[in-house]
């Protein structure tokens, strides 16, 4: 499941003691941050970057959430950062918005930790995790759109089946899509047990096999309901648009979607086109001058010490790069390689 390093706390001693972020100093060692450095959090979570960045000497962090819940418990760092600490609640494909809210018209950085946090899986009433039993929920902002249970209880089972393939990369979905459309004719489909216990039915467990059999189920939904990858997309033109000359960009993913996503927008920005087929000259093409340069062409990842301390960095893949004086590129998110999935309770097709 993809999920944020071990974000358990708040900013007190005792949650820096515990809490230590994934690929920590590479961040740091991307984003540089000095003692007149502004620098956007993108994705705050339990603030673990946002403080290491503070105490590294930035001068001010803007730490954005969308959740409102990670904001309130984040307080007791803008007490313990007076003045440098700014929350704002906003989704990260607008951070640049945000910015311009806090008086931020260009940042020295921008730091991205791609996925959901720990403080949220480990919370049963947000849904996102069948290790407890909980509503069937998973937005990462409680009050807006459609939870995964108005997914699973009114999509077209093709519609699920389709969001299980792309998003999870479950091979059996249209056997789970068919087993959620055959059990919620009998009673919806309301709590993370309920669905978890439907899909162990489908795959069945295989002895010695670590991996829960409705991972790959909940992690499709969650970043469906929450549109993530559509988030990344935006939010990586919102970091061009923001980030002065020579400002930095890092990005922290932990799914292959998500890093093909990055590696495809800093492919693009560097000013790098596809090779042509070796049978036909390559056609000239005009490319706009780079807004990027990639810093590391291979990802950053987790060392086997990391891992052990911390085994949710397993999957993590850390991608920079620094910006160049050239202007930010329209939008165009069709560039990005993003899933195509059928506008749910649209009657759409593929």
């Amino acid at each position: 499941m993809t999920e944020r390093g071990d974000r358990t706390g708040t900013g007190t001693a005792e949650v820096r003691r515990r809490h230590i972020p994934v690929l920590l100093s590479q961040v740091l060692d991307a984003v540089e941050p000095g003692a007149h450095a502004t620098i956007i959090d993108a994705t705050f979570g339990a603030g673990g970057y946002a403080c290491a960045m503070l105490e590294a000497g930035a001068g001010r962090v803007i730490a954005i959430d969308r959740d409102a819940a990670a904001l309130a418990a984040g307080q007791s760092l803008v007490l313990e950062f007076p003045g440098r600490l700014d929350l704002i609640r906003a989704r990260f494909g607008a951070l640049d918005d945000a910015a311009h809210r806090a008086g931020v018209t260009a940042a020295d950085a921008v730091v991205f930790d791609i996925g959901v946090s720990s403080m949220q899986l480990d919370d049963a009433e947000r849904g996102f995790s069948f290790q407890n039993d909980g509503p069937l929920d998973m937005r990462m902002s409680p009050d807006e759109g459609a939870s995964a249970a108005d997914i699973v209880n009114s999509a077209r089972e093709e519609e699920i089946a389709d969001i299980l393939f792309q998003l999870g990369e479950e091979r059996r979905s249209r056997a789970i899509a068919r087993a959620i459309v055959a059990a919620r004719a009998v009673e919806p489909l309301l709590t993370t047990a309920e669905l978890a216990a439907l899909v162990v039915r489908v795959l069945g467990r295989r002895p010695g096999h670590d991996i829960h059999p409705a991972t790959r189920t909940f992690q499709a939904l969650r970043i469906h309901v929450n549109d993530e990858l559509g988030e990344l997309a935006r939010g990586l033109q919102a970091a061009e648009r923001i980030l002065k000359p020579g400002g930095r960009l890092a990005v922290v993913s932990f799914h292959s979607l998500e890093d093909r996503i990055v590696k495809q927008f800093l492919a693009t920005r560097a000013g790098r086109t596809p090779a042509g087929s070796r049978h036909l000259p390559a056609a000239k093409i005009e490319s706009p001058a780079p807004s990027f340069r990639i810093v590391n062409q291979r990802p950053f990842t987790s060392s086997q010490e990391e891992i052990a301390t911390n085994p949710r960095a397993r999957s993590a893949r850390l991608r920079a790069a620094t910006r160049t004086p050239e202007p930010p590129r329209a939008g165009d998110l069709a560039a990005f390689g993003l899933p195509k999935l059928p506008d749910i309770g649209s009657g759409r097709e593929d």
